[in-house]
């Protein structure tokens, strides 16, 4: 199994190489899917459009969060297609890394002239031991 940083190297690298191809400029979905083509050929597994329940006190919401992509079951990608992220986009995907568990996610904005300024690694460093609850 590869790394987080071998993987998001990958995942960086098919987002490039979509957005060497269609540019800035296009919707949302569309280099989502294209995106998700190009992770195919790099034999990447991945899983688009993700329902991930939604716990409050003992109830489970009926609006459950739906991911862009959860790669190899490590990183969370959201895609975005905007003028620039925002720290809105970042505390998301943190809240996204901490619900399932994860330690690393990517933002990529391809609305960007080159795509390295629209990539930000989000790093989930919140881990919860048992001690920290006792009294």
């Amino acid at each position: 199994m590869a790394t987080e940083n071998e993987n998001t190297q990958v995942i960086i690298g098919c987002a490039i190489e979509v957005h060497k191809n269609l540019g800035p400029g296009l919707l949302e979905s569309v280099y989502e899917e294209s995106l998700c083509y190009e992770l195919k050929q790099s034999n990447m597994t991945f899983k688009r459009q993700q329902q991930v329940p939604i716990k409050y006190k003992s109830a489970k919401l009926s609006a459950p969060l739906r991911l862009d992509l959860s790669v190899e079951n490590q990183i969370i990608v959201e895609v975005k297609a905007k003028e620039e992220t925002t720290p809105i986009d970042k505390q998301q995907l943190l809240t996204y890394l901490r619900l399932l568990d994860k330690q690393v996610g990517l933002i990529i904005n391809f609305n960007v002239k080159r795509l390295v300024d629209g990539v930000t690694r989000v790093v989930n460093q919140f881990r919860e031991s048992p001690e920290a609850f006792k009294l």
